[in-house]
């Protein structure tokens, strides 16, 4: 498979596993088999929404879904039988260090789902501890190794760093044979700083690589405005913003001060107005 991904790309990740556990549900520590499915049916409503977008127009062929198994194995394995691109989160939730949620078997979960994209979040600062570092390029290179072997799934790396390393982060991870198909990074709110980005992922002959914006839960405003600014630059294919689109329907749902109908129908608008402000930017 071709490394690399650089078509339009609008995702909607419910991956946010501590976020429903405690933000949304209120919930500390193991989770019973009662709660397990109460956030899977929370998640049911968002995805809803994300269909109910696409049958009222958004583009399909441009639309994904990012979920993870514990809570979304029958969301993935249905978005994939409708023909929806998916993307599967495989880190564990809420470390400080990555690693494999299913340690040694990860290859084994991916390839039950064979998803669009595998995708994982990494904290790494290039200013950060060594030995750290040292230890996530290593898992990382083996999930970029075996993707390009013998994965059918693409990679996607969520990279969360301060502002002003992400470029040599991008570059420290090339460097160490870590090769994302997609790099997902934090909003940017200038168009060179973009532009840099851009030109990391897609240095060395990596001309088909993409960049999507993430929402990290700010406000309408903020992400229109990161949306707009990353479509204006070619390399930027897209977006991944969840939150912003989903939490207030959901929250207002749980609340009984709406219906699931209702939720559904504003998280399916929200979905569709990113879309539409993406595009009008990109294909302006």
């Amino acid at each position: 498979m071709p490394r690399g991904y650089d078509r339009p790309l609008y995702i909607l990740p419910i991956d946010h596993r501590g976020t429903f556990e405690s933000g949304v549900s209120g919930w500390r520590g193991p989770l019973t088999a009662m709660q397990t499915a109460d956030i899977a049916a929370a998640r049911r409503v968002i995805y809803d929404g994300f269909k109910a977008a696409i049958a009222a127009g958004a583009p399909k062929d441009r639309a994904g879904i990012l979920v993870d198994e514990q809570f979304g194995a029958a969301i993935l394995r249905d978005a994939a039988a409708k023909g929806f691109a998916t993307a599967m989160s495989v880190e564990k939730s809420g470390e400080a260090e990555f690693d494999f949620e299913y340690g040694e078997d990860f290859a084994a979960h991916i390839e039950a789902f064979e998803p669009t994209f595998c995708k994982v979040l990494v904290r790494y600062s290039p200013a950060g501890d060594a030995a750290v570092n040292r230890v996530q390029r290593e898992r990382l290179r083996r999930l970029s190794d075996y993707l390009a072997q013998k994965g059918a799934s693409r990679f996607m790396l969520e990279l969360i760093v301060r502002p002003g390393l992400v470029v040599q982060a991008i570059l420290e991870l090339q460097d160490a044979g870590i090769e994302p198909d997609v790099w997902k990074v934090e909003g940017l709110d200038r168009r060179e700083d973009c532009v840099a980005i851009v030109a990391a992922a897609r240095r060395g002959g990596r001309a088909g690589v993409g960049c999507i914006v993430l929402g990290r839960g700010e406000n309408d405003a903020k992400v229109h405005e990161w949306l707009a600014t990353a479509a204006s630059v070619p390399g930027f294919i897209g977006f991944a913003v969840g939150r912003t689109d989903f939490w207030q329907p959901l929250v207002d749902w749980r609340a009984s001060r709406i219906t699931r109908d209702a939720a559904v129908a504003e998280i399916a608008r929200r979905y569709r107005e990113f879309i539409d402000i993406f595009e009008c930017r990109a294909f302006a």
